[in-house]
């Protein structure tokens, strides 16, 4: 039987691999697929957790409970990134709060970002940032969406010489903005760079990717589902008999799959409310991975309808 990202069971398996090649491989069920930074050498789960509306709660008990499960689950699956913004409402205090009754997890990953138009505050709207989520400093902290680019990379990349921070990146979504995200790739010693890309957005492959593997950039995908509308809209459609030949059980799956196909992505970070739905993603880095030919074949399927 066809099994729909709705249908998925919670119990979906992990499974792992040690490093991608350019065609499909056979993953191990010990740990999570990693990915290098190439400007550390650091491995890096390949599969993050979004919280872009997702965590954006509120003071709701019922729902921040739910946000703190996810989490929870996240970190039980080998997940580290979690990534966040000034922009995502109450994300930032849902978040620290699950971080607090999980007991502060040492594996962590901590991703946030900057962005306001006045340069004096970004110092300030960072520590606040930071005081929400109750860790001592953060792994990564990006320019959002660009603004106020140039003030705020000096900001972080200060930070950085300080020890204060240990990576520097900036971010951009739904296919804005690309011409400026290369020229600061080029001018720039960028750690990370955040973008969407996803079998339907693939703007990115032309330049941004190939450029991102030249400088020794980390990638960050973010919206891999379109905000869910990719997903809601296939959910229903059967899912192709030949998915089975690189471990896919859902939509969901197939998507992350060809999305991490890529050499030069290091991390997708899918936003989620559902647990079975965080274990799923995590497990779609497991079992095999789609070689180009494959990828290509995934994107022309999910095209077309």
């Amino acid at each position: 039987m066809i099994i729909t990202r709705r249908r998925l069971v919670e119990a979906a398996g992990l499974g792992a691999a040690a490093a991608l090649l350019p065609t499909r491989m056979r993953a191990q069920a010990t740990a999570p697929l990693t990915r290098v930074i190439p400007s550390s050498g650091e491995r890096m789960p390949a599969v993050g957790l979004g919280t872009w509306i997702t965590f954006n709660v509120g003071e709701d008990p019922a729902l921040q409970a739910e946000c703190t499960q996810v989490m929870a689950a996240f970190f039980a699956a080998g997940g580290r990134m979690i990534d966040s913004s000034p922009m995502y409402g109450s994300s930032q205090a849902v978040v620290g709060r699950g971080l607090e009754r999980l007991g502060h997890p040492e594996t962590l990953f901590a991703a946030d970002k900057v962005w306001t138009s006045a340069p004096a505050n970004g110092a300030v709207q960072i520590e606040q940032s930071r005081r929400l989520w109750g860790v001592k400093s953060f792994d990564l902290l990006q320019v959002h969406n660009l603004l106020t680019w140039e003030a705020h990379l000096d900001t972080l990349f200060a930070m950085k010489a300080a020890g204060r921070l240990r990576y520097v990146g900036i971010t951009t979504s739904e296919g804005r903005r690309h011409d400026l995200l290369e020229q600061i790739m080029r001018g720039h010693p960028l750690d990370f760079v955040q973008l969407t890309y996803n079998p339907v957005d693939r703007e990115p492959e032309q330049r941004l990717l190939p450029l991102a593997a030249e400088r020794g950039i980390a990638v960050i995908v973010n919206r891999p589902f379109r905000q869910g509308e990719l997903t809601e809209r296939l959910d229903g459609e059967p899912l192709p008999g030949w998915a089975g030949e690189i471990g896919a059980t859902s939509w969901a799956e197939l998507i992350l799959k060809f999305i991490l196909s890529h050499p030069a992505v290091t991390v997708a970070i899918p936003a989620t409310t559902r647990v079975d739905h965080v274990r799923e993603n995590v497990a779609a880095a497991g079992g095999d991975l789609p070689d180009r030919s494959m990828a290509e074949r995934i994107a022309a399927h999910i095209g077309a309808l």
